[in-house]
């Protein structure tokens, strides 16, 4: 018996492992709701479109499976756009489902068309540069291939968003549900062949660096490669540092951690590798901007250089290694682990470590004994890593703190905004990944991003999801009035604005609501609020005219 493709649709979604579907529903998108209605999957309603994309993102961050969000035509796909852009950019598996205008109206100014047609916006051009995979499916006789396609795409090594564009006629259309049938669980691109003469090149470049470090990156946790990389580390006496999407993936209080290697770090992992390391190992670390602190030369300068990605157009983009290794970064680390497994391993001389270590204990000494600009935050990060030691998610729009002061245990996880570092991300992407944990979640952002996104704290409240949102208030877009004192002379403009009463926010929400400023405050905050089980709106105080010392412009 024939299905409307919207019923298909559904059966698909389920196929992938798709549990629940965040967008908001219009009219060309109907049928495919409708056959939602009594699906079993679960249907989150969110405030903007743009929340949905990045609730999807969060969720699949986390789960690690198959996510998916849903809109309308016209305003619906484009308030997509920022969310699944960033979901490329950080290689998500996002299945996308929009409607479409009925293809008979295509070019005749239909409401919200978006075909491309009769001077209609052209949604493909829209998301071809956003998407792994776009297609509007304007027949059915094609309908196997295109999830075929996309299913592969989606379950792939190196995933990213996939977008199906539904006109409204199309997805009432019946077709055989023996369509599935063909859909296939393999990956579009097989793990790549990694000789044993590649492996064993890198462990010749081990063998002969006196001072290695390893910097790990976000390659390694998508990998599941921590465990393996700390045995490793500790088997060969070798520091780790980690980029900022990798914080954590090494636990910050180990003996053998750099910690994060950035330009709004404490600089501890950016000095020894200047002064000592004669090599570098890079592992699924694309060596971006903010890691490498704007390309200084510095830092790669007169050492030997080794790099594993799964990515081959990783390899070589920013540096040329002596050793460049495609692939698996478990796998290959794993191969590696072997070659050390017999019982004559020499560990590597650990005493400029060492004394590197104790340089930085006494530099942070003497950084506690003067007046700390940003006391409050640091103080936050402090009593946030002993309050939650472990199974805390921590999503993080600031970035510029907790690189600096939040170490991070390997039983937390911490998520930067990456991706294409949109402001609004931290909110959505923690209720998104709230679907799929139980774990005590924080989103930690800045007063103009709460702007952009503080609404979907209702997407919470109306589905009881447990949240703590954390404001740094200092009524600024702190980055832009930093940039604008450190290079064009304090002319401010379009920085600063008025905040509304979060206080009286909260209280319209129906969710609790605490100021911090002062260090009474937090010990308030941690020793009676309910920071696992209730929302909570904190914010907490900042002076508008205290600025990080790092340029993150040349």
């Amino acid at each position: 018996m024939k299905i409307a493709v919207s019923e298909l649709i559904v059966r698909f979604l389920q196929r992938l492992g798709i549990e629940y579907i965040f967008g908001i529903p219009g009219a060309h998108i109907l049928p495919v709701y409708d056959s939602l209605y009594d699906s079993g999957l679960k249907t989150v309603l969110t405030k903007h479109e743009q929340g949905a994309a990045f609730m999807a993102g969060g969720y699949a961050r986390v789960s690690g499976k198959v996510a998916a969000c849903i809109a309308t035509a016209g305003p619906g796909a484009t308030n997509l756009v920022t969310g699944i852009a960033n979901a490329y950019a950080d290689r998500q598996p996002i299945l996308v489902i929009t409607g479409e205008t009925s293809t008979h109206i295509f070019g005749r100014g239909g409401l919200q068309e978006s075909s491309g047609e009769g001077g209609s916006i052209d949604q493909a051009a829209l998301f071809q540069g956003i998407a792994r995979y776009h297609k509007t499916v304007e027949r059915t006789d094609y309908l196997a291939h295109v999830l075929n396609r996309a299913a592969k795409i989606l379950r792939s090594q190196k995933p990213g968003p996939v977008v199906l564009s539904l006109p409204y006629n199309v997805q009432k259309e019946s077709v055989d549900p023996a369509i599935l049938d063909g859909i296939g669980n393999a990956a579009d691109d097989p793990a790549s062949a990694r000789p044993e003469r590649s492996v064993s090149a890198l462990g010749e470049l081990i063998d002969g660096a006196r001072h290695p470090v390893i910097l790990a990156g976000h390659g390694c946790f998508q990998a599941g490669a921590g465990e393996v990389l700390a045995g490793l580390s500790e088997r060969l006496g070798i520091p780790v540092a980690t980029s900022l999407k990798a914080k954590g993936l090494i636990d910050e209080g180990a003996a053998l951690s750099l910690g994060s290697l950035g330009v709004t770090s404490n600089g501890q992992a950016y000095r020894y590798i200047v002064s000592q390391a004669d090599l570098v190992i890079f592992l699924g670390v694309s060596f971006n901007e903010r890691t490498s602190y704007l390309w200084d030369e510095r830092l790669l300068a007169g050492k030997r250089l080794a790099q594993v990605d799964l990515d081959p157009e990783q390899l070589g983009r920013v540096f040329k290694p002596d050793v460049a290794l495609e692939g698996d970064v478990k796998d290959i680390l794993t191969a590696l682990a072997q070659r050390y497994a017999g019982g004559n391993v020499t560990t590597k001389d650990l005493r400029p470590f060492l004394a590197h270590v104790q340089d930085a204990r006494q530099r942070a000494r003497s950084e506690e004994a003067a007046p700390a600009k940003f006391a409050l935050a640091e103080s936050f990060f402090s009593r946030l890593a002993a309050r939650f030691p472990q199974e805390a998610l921590i999503f993080d729009d600031n970035i510029i703190f907790a690189q600096r002061y939040f170490n991070v245990s390997r039983g937390n996880r911490y998520i930067p905004n990456s991706g294409i570092s949109a402001l609004g991300h931290a909110i959505p992407a923690a209720i998104g990944a709230r679907f799929h944990t139980r774990q005590p979640t924080f989103a930690i952002l800045g007063d103009g991003g709460f702007q952009m996104c503080g609404m979907e704290i209702m997407t919470a409240v109306n589905y009881r999801i447990p949240l703590n949102i954390v404001v740094f208030n200092n009524s600024t877009m702190g980055l832009i009035r930093k940039n604008q004192f450190q290079l064009y002379r304090s002319r401010f403009i379009d920085c600063d604005f008025v905040n509304p009463d979060l206080g009286l926010l909260a209280r319209s929400f129906g969710i609790h609501h605490r100021r911090i400023d002062s260090e009474d405050d937090l010990d308030r905050l941690f020793a009676e609020d309910d920071l696992t089980g209730a929302i909570n709106l904190i914010e907490i105080m900042l002076d508008k005219n205290a600025f990080p010392d790092y340029l993150s412009n040349r």
